[in-house]
């Protein structure tokens, strides 16, 4: 099998931990026999600095040209301004409206090795297993925030 995957790093800890899920899929492909091709592109603040958007056009025909995308993590204390006309964060919405991507699958598993490192009375968490479907593609999700005189306002409930 080869496969194209799109690497976005993104900010933070973002760059290191897609670096070493390469070599991941690296060794997969080595005892599998696959063969993956990685082009990467700026997302998130890193993007901002470089093109002044979160998901530049060049990112976004990327990830299209792609089969798969490889994704880090968008965001830290250099872009934390509530009220900055473009964030981290709008790199990731624009990239889930863009693909359309409807959900985002949230399992939720106690494993019995782990009852006893939670605070949560044991009796409680026997048998937890299940998985929350989160909407992505609308409603609060993709609330904006908007500046109301000196209150910020956020599309909400």
């Amino acid at each position: 099998m080869d496969l194209r995957i799109a690497v976005l790093g993104g900010d933070g800890i973002g760059p290191e931990v897609t670096a070493e899920s390469v070599k991941v899929l690296d060794a997969i492909g080595r005892r599998y026999g696959h063969e993956f091709t990685y082009i990467t592109g700026p997302v998130g603040g890193t993007a901002i600095d470089m093109t002044g958007s979160a998901l530049p056009p060049d990112t976004m025909n990327i990830v299209l040209g792609s089969d798969a995308v490889l994704f880090g993590a968008v965001g830290g204390p250099k872009w934390d301004d509530p009220v900055a006309k473009v964030r981290p964060e709008d790199g990731i919405l624009a990239l889930r409206k863009g693909l359309g991507l409807f959900a985002n699958l949230r399992p939720c598993k106690v494993y019995e090795q782990l009852i006893d490192t939670s605070p949560i009375r044991p009796e409680r968490l026997i048998d937890v297993d299940f998985i929350i479907v989160r909407e992505l593609t609308g409603g609060l999700y993709f609330g904006k925030p908007n500046v109301v005189g000196k209150i910020l306002e956020v599309d909400g409930l």
